[in-house]
């Protein structure tokens, strides 16, 4: 159980990382209001992105990008939270670093503490979320980085390892599309319905978070964009070598044709022409040499090579 509270004037900030049943037992012995079926959804981590409304607090779950470095992929990692006049409580599994900073800074900061919470928790339920989608483009600067290198390496004969690379990338932005979306409806809930627990003035303040969501938004559809026609150009590319290896290996099965008929011939077990003539063999020879020299000059001429 990792429970810890910040009390300042009249808010009160709980956050809960890894929750367990004694936290969900001790919630709901400080806020006896909460619906049951939300503290049920705490202990459940495949919740969607939403907003459950009630007279006196907001219940919001919302989803931001965790960058798994050993899959190459963004993960969706959910954190809920409890806004209403005078408390926020905030629940996650504790990998949201931007969540964890900030609860730490207003532990140990007082400035930060009197800023944030000195002006209700519905200020503080803005900073978290305004942290969160911060987070968000960092990673987003991380893949234009990555398709940047890329457009440097798919001339390069590695095609494999480009193939492989694209679609990693390709795999994330699909990723950070879906956990990006929903982010943006709750958002725009926040911005435009007025809630007597919210401070009227922060619907200012969400719709710059919103600019911000759309922003994100704007940046994966283009790097989604641009990875689909690296993706459609490295496949031409593919295409492109696969054909060339293709015709140089036509070319010497046409050449080594005519030269397996004329050594099988000779190598049948019957009288032939010329098979008495000590000079055979190499007459056999330069006949072959000659089939080939003629035959690269052929097709260098109709352009084949």
């Amino acid at each position: 159980m990792a429970t810890q509270t910040i009390q300042y004037g009249r808010v009160t900030w709980t956050n809960i990382e890894r929750v367990t049943p004694e936290d969900i037992h001790a919630l709901r012995e400080a806020y006896p209001h909460f619906h049951p079926l939300d503290l049920e959804d705490l202990q459940s981590r495949i919740e969607r992105p939403k907003i459950d409304e009630y007279e006196d607090y907001l219940f919001v779950v919302m989803q931001f990008p965790l960058w798994d470095p050993v899959q190459r992929v963004s993960r969706a990692a959910e954190v809920d939270m409890f806004v209403g006049s005078g408390y926020l409580v905030t629940v996650s599994d504790g990998a949201l670093k931007p969540l964890k900073h900030l609860f730490e800074q207003c532990q140990s900061d007082t400035e930060i503490r009197e800023q944030l919470m000195g002006r209700g928790a519905s200020k503080v339920f803005y900073a978290v979320i305004d942290r969160l989608v911060d987070y968000v483009f960092p990673i987003l600067y991380k893949i234009d980085a990555n398709i940047r290198r890329l457009e440097d390496e798919i001339f390069t004969e590695d095609s494999r390892h480009v193939m492989q690379d694209l679609s990693f990338v390709r795999r994330d932005i699909i990723a950070l599309r879906r956990i990006t979306r929903p982010q943006i409806s709750i958002v725009e809930n926040l911005e435009k319905v007025d809630r007597p627990f919210i401070r009227e003035d922060l619907d200012v303040y969400f719709g710059d978070i919103l600019d911000h969501l759309f922003k994100a938004w704007d940046i994966v559809e283009d790097h989604l964009e641009v990875i689909n026609g690296l993706s459609d150009m490295a496949n031409t590319l593919v295409s492109y070598r696969l054909n060339e290896v293709m015709r140089i290996l036509t070319v010497i099965s046409v050449i080594m044709l005519p030269l397996t008929l004329i050594s099988g011939i000779y190598g049948m077990n019957v009288k032939l022409p010329l098979m008495r003539y000590p000079g055979t063999f190499l007459f056999v020879m330069g006949l072959m040499f000659a089939i080939v020299i003629s035959m690269l000059l052929y097709f260098r001429r109709r352009g084949w090579l």
